[in-house]
């Protein structure tokens, strides 16, 4: 039987560069040559695909975006009220100025709110903003930030810079070799890393890390980073993009004790719509003033009326809490299982982000067998789950159930090397890492 998403995705990548248009979901990381790759229709964690085969998400729920579900009714219902009164006008929409009001009631510390839609462009603005408040050029980073060329300069310098915070070896083509130099790496939760390049450097302009991904950050780690910026007058930008909403209503940063200047927001704020937010001291934003910032569809009604629908839901329902409760539920069976079949498990992140790694030299082997046999049973699955509001026990019960069948499996393709006669298609390619 043809698979019609395959189809379609070979087709793709004859007329789009790469496929699609991001790396997190081109179907060579998940089940080349067998992977759907389309969907027609996606509502709580029901995906259907072209030939309207429904499975289970139990994977990256549209990369982290939709923590509520996928087509969330009240959400939806915001987004429909916006598009039926018009979600572009010579005018500004209302909603951006109550989002924000939202956004400083939630965050206290800050003082303005600036948008965008799209994590990439909000991680932009935020060192633009950050580069023009404090007249410096450089920037200490730690962990992945988006694709634009301040970032991607990095591996001018060295095309390993990138290795530990993103993928290894990428090509920095297309980005000025005059930014050699001005974007400099440190790794997480290695203060002195942060020191030498301060010690070397007197042009660092910002700093700019996730506060935690896979693991917690040590007990000094993120105040020492704050101390830092203030001592060298920089500004200190947390991005929140994966790690907000998911481990409280906000950033996660508050449970660590430690503002920044500026923090940035994306993905589960919007629920799936397109909202980015940039939000920092009112001193430091208000040099947005002073340069150039600005673009049409940053001011389009959707993305605004999205973010205040799910943030208000998020507070009602404490989504944060379930998110936390059902990654640790995941992440224990995951644990549980693998010992039964003794096989050696590694796994990371924050509970709402788990994250489960085979530890063998053949590990993308095994990744792709059970990616693919729970596709046979139903579910989109991964070594990642992105957990949402409906992934309740009896879901996620039923998935372990499946996940213990699988894990048989590879345990018995370990121990026989029959990796094989058992895959129906290619390996698995190394995929997008981030490791703070």
């Amino acid at each position: 039987m043809v698979n019609n998403g395959v189809k379609l995705w070979n087709k793709a990548k004859k007329i789009i560069p790469g496929g699609n248009q991001l790396l997190s979901k081109r179907s060579d990381q998940f089940l080349p040559d067998q992977w759907p790759s389309y969907y027609q229709k996606a509502k709580g964690i029901n995906v259907w695909d072209m030939d309207n085969n429904r499975y289970v998400d139990m994977s990256i729920m549209g990369i982290g975006a939709c923590t509520l579900g996928y087509a969330d009714e009240d959400v939806n219902e915001a987004v429909e009220d916006a598009i039926e009164n018009g979600s572009m006008c010579t005018l500004n929409c209302y909603e951006e100025v109550e989002l924000a009001e939202k956004l400083l009631k939630i965050e206290k510390w800050g003082g303005m709110v600036r948008y965008a839609r799209t994590g990439g462009e909000s991680t932009s603005i935020a060192i633009r903003i950050a580069r023009a408040a404090t007249n410096k050029d450089k920037i200490a980073f730690c962990g992945y930030h988006g694709w634009q060329d301040w970032y991607l300069s990095s591996n001018l310098t060295s095309n390993e810079n990138l290795t530990d915070h993103l993928l290894p070896g990428l090509n920095p083509l297309g980005v000025p070799k005059c930014l050699e130099n001005t974007a400099l790496p440190f790794n997480y939760n290695n203060i002195n890393d942060l020191e030498e390049i301060i010690t070397k450097e007197d042009d660092i302009g910002a700093i700019i890390m996730e506060p935690v991904r896979n693991f917690d950050p040590d007990s000094s780690f993120l105040k020492k980073v704050r101390k830092i910026a203030d001592e060298i007058g920089a500004v200190l930008i947390f991005d929140e993009i994966t790690s907000g909403w998911r481990l409280r209503v906000g950033g996660a940063h508050s449970i660590y004790g430690v503002d920044p200047d500026i923090i940035i927001f994306g993905k589960a704020m919007g629920n799936g719509h397109p909202i980015g937010a940039i939000l920092g001291k009112e001193e430091i934003m208000e040099t947005a003033q002073e340069t150039f910032i600005s673009s049409t569809f940053w001011t389009e009604r959707v993305g605004f009326a999205a973010g205040l629908a799910t943030i208000n839901k998020m507070e009602i329902t404490d989504n944060p809490k379930h998110l936390i409760s059902a990654g640790k539920q995941i992440t224990r069976g995951w644990e549980s299982i693998a010992d039964e079949h003794d096989l050696s498990l590694q796994t990371m992140g924050i509970p709402p982000l788990t994250t489960f790694q085979f530890d063998d030299d053949n590990s993308l082997k095994m990744q792709t067998l059970f990616n693919q046999e729970m596709l046979y049973r139903g579910y989109l699955a991964s070594n990642h789950v992105y957990t949402c509001s409906h992934h309740t026990d009896q879901v996620i019960d039923e998935y372990l159930e499946a996940v213990a069948d699988v894990f048989k499996i590879v345990a018995c393709a370990q121990e026989q090397d029959k990796y094989n006669d058992l895959l129906h298609g290619p390996v698995i390619s190394k995929g997008f890492k981030r490791l703070n």
